[in-house]
């Protein structure tokens, strides 16, 4: 089965602490740090990532790009993030295609759920980042613990041959 997770990306920075602090400082980079937690979420998952920013905030009404591996939509002039999620909605939704909408306003999603796309608040998706990042490290470190020694095992004779041209006895 498919699945897609569209995300409403201002809604979820506004949910996210470190984000909302970070957008009052610097919207770009609180964009940035979103599709950059997207793309990991992403490359854990390997689910679709759409991110839906409101054009109104920044210059770029109606662009579309790929980042990380995750789809940057911005919308177009007097649409809403909420709007253009409907319509992917109705877009991307197949019998065997999953579609999930992460956003912490469900009331204006309400028509999105109602057309059989399933919530994912912003606290379940920040808890499913943390578990992801958790677990990669944990499997990188299980990793680096199997991989085998690197070192050959010298007869003692050798190495004191060895030993003697470091040192530049001859």
């Amino acid at each position: 089965m498919n699945v897609i997770l569209l995300v409403d990306g201002y809604n979820i920075i506004g949910a996210w602490p470190e984000l909302r602090e970070l957008k009052n400082k610097n919207l770009a980079l609180a964009r940035d740090l979103l599709i950059e937690k997207m793309a990991e979420y992403q490359a854990y998952t390997g689910y679709r990532v759409i991110v839906v920013f409101d054009a109104h905030m920044v210059s770029g009404i109606g662009k579309k790009y790929n980042n990380y591996r995750v789809d940057i939509v911005y919308t177009r002039e007097n649409e809403t993030a909420d709007e253009r999620i409907e319509k992917l909605v109705m877009e991307l939704k197949r019998i065997d295609t999953q579609i999930y909408v992460a956003t912490s306003d469900f009331v204006e999603q309400s028509v999105t759920f109602g057309k059989g796309a399933l919530r994912k608040s912003a606290r379940e998706l920040i808890i499913e980042l943390d578990g992801a990042e958790k677990s990669i490290k944990k499997n990188v470190e299980k990793t680096q613990k199997k991989q085998p020694s690197t070192k050959i095992p010298l007869s003692s004779e050798i190495a004191e041959i060895f030993e003697r041209w470091r040192r530049g006895d001859r």
